[in-house]
């Protein structure tokens, strides 16, 4: 045993504890077979003198050892490697099948990596961005909302405060989105009625997992939200393509496809169809809801930016009209304060709402209890209602600066129409442009937009992308449009 001093190595200006680095090198040779089970230790006084260290360092590693059954010791005699590991053979230090396999970066098992799961993350740090139609956070209530999340966190009893609590989300803030989406949306809700989410993702993945069987049939717009096909996908759900006019979702085409096979779900995005932001016309919203009661479909109605609309008042959800209980409406405070706060909501039956919420809870316990209650004061408060309203305000008129700079710049690459609400333009652009091309030229001159290849299901059907103006300043959106305007001109 005396060649073991030579294998361990003490490091003391590492942060791990000497007696830690110790204990886990004998453990991994025991583990790779270097010392073997029966095998005799020096002795602590022998190990301290050779590691140039504390007897009482290697004294307590020991400890450390024995307790977790690796060593066992013998009065008398000495201290052992454990007898009941079977016998390992060491493995030779440079093993030609192993030498380059890092089990860090690659497991040693083997998994089905579905391609549908591959989709690039966002992470936008450009200076500027005519982004897929996000707020922007530097007027966002950041003070109201840290100082409520102070007050949840010292005020009131920190056994329940801090606790597990309702898998459906804190009842302060199904109490107040139930008024205000009463208010706002005409719905008929009450805290029974809500599951409050992370977000829209979650909804849909809750929804997907929950209320769809493998080979179901799901019905989306053939431009749409690349999040909502990966989950229907991930469900083993057969995808329905509609198609999508200046009108919304083609109704018609939809009760075709119900008149020859069953349809389980409908996805739709029917205040402003993403990503093309048409509203869904009043008629077919009708025919909408009649044709999902009479073939039995489930609507799955994402309302992602209804608080954004620069007319007059804009429709009311599918939800408010449905009296059949055929229709989940799903929102989040996402679009209306910023991504990085993790709050939405999923509203239907109370029957449909528990079964969700036990399915919500062996994926994600809870959510955050501080954050959804200072949600609450700020929608009891009447802040976020307030601050939409001014966002309102900014917004329109970084929409209608933006679309003027569009028509007297790009008109001859582009076409568009002015959005009636939400956060971003619908461009079309010449099919002579190379969108994926122009858009990493853009990245190069430190502005980001998307290429639109994610919206789009069908090649080449459209060459368009969601061009936001909401989360940039005047100042920017005339750096943007110059900078493209020159890259254009190139072409």
């Amino acid at each position: 045993m005396q060649p073991l001093s030579s294998m361990l190595h003490i490091d003391k200006t590492d942060k791990l504890a000497v007696y830690l680095q110790l204990s886990n090198q004998l453990t991994d040779l025991i583990r790779k077979g270097v010392i073997q089970g029966g095998h005799q230790l020096l002795s602590s006084r022998q190990l301290a003198k050779a590691l140039n260290i504390h007897r009482k360092t290697v004294v307590r590693a020991y400890d450390e050892l024995l307790a977790q059954g690796w060593l066992e010791s013998k009065l008398g005699s000495g201290t052992f490697v454990a007898t009941h590991f079977p016998e390992i053979k060491p493995q030779p230090l440079q093993d030609d099948k192993n030498q380059n396999f890092d089990s860090k970066k690659v497991a040693g098992f083997s998994f089905e990596d579905k391609p549908h799961l591959h989709r690039a993350v966002l992470k936008n740090t450009a200076a500027l961005h005519l982004d897929d139609g996000f707020p922007d956070p530097r007027f966002a209530p950041l003070e109201e909302l840290s100082r409520a999340y102070r007050t949840q966190l010292i005020t009131g009893n920190p056994y329940v405060k801090l606790g597990y609590g309702d898998t459906s989300g804190s009842y302060w803030l199904r109490q107040q989105l139930s008024v205000y989406l009463n208010e706002t949306r005409g719905l008929k809700t009450s805290p029974e009625n809500i599951l409050v989410i992370r977000g829209t993702v979650m909804g849909l993945f809750l929804a997907s997992t929950g209320l769809l069987k493998s080979g179901d049939n799901v019905a989306i717009t053939d431009l749409g939200w690349a999040s909502a096909r990966m989950n229907f996908i991930q469900a083993g759900a057969n995808i329905l393509q509609i198609p999508a006019d200046e009108h919304g979702i083609d109704v018609d085409a939809l009760e075709n496809i119900c008149k020859k096979q069953s349809l389980r779900m409908l996805y739709v995005t029917s205040h402003h169809h993403y990503p093309t932001t048409v509203a869904l016309r009043a008629d077919r919203r009708l025919q909408l809801l009649a044709l999902s009661e009479k073939y039995g479909f489930i609507i799955f109605e994402d309302d992602y930016d209804y608080d954004f609309h620069y007319l007059s008042r804009p429709l009311l959800p599918l939800a408010g009209a449905d009296q059949a209980g055929m229709v989940l409406y799903c929102g989040s405070f996402t679009k209306t304060i910023s991504p990085a706060f993790r709050v939405g909501y999923l509203v239907g039956s109370e029957n449909v709402i528990n079964h969700l919420s036990r399915l919500r809870r062996i994926i994600d316990r809870q959510g955050d209890n501080m954050l959804e209650n200072a949600m609450a004061e700020l929608l009891q408060n009447g802040i976020i209602q307030r601050h939409l309203r001014k966002s309102v305000r900014i917004y329109r008129q970084r929409r209608d600066m933006f679309c003027s700079l569009l028509k007297s710049n790009l008109s001859n690459y582009l076409d568009f129409n002015t959005p009636d609400g939400g956060m971003a333009v619908w461009a079309k652009f010449d099919k002579s442009i190379d969108l994926k091309s122009l858009s990493e030229q853009a990245m190069a001159k430190n502005l980001y937009f998307s290429d639109g290849g994610e919206n789009n299901l069908i090649p080449d059907k459209l060459n368009g992308t969601r061009l936001g103006f909401a989360s940039s300043t005047s100042q920017e959106l005339e750096q943007s449009v110059e900078i493209l305007k020159n890259l254009l001109k190139i072409k």
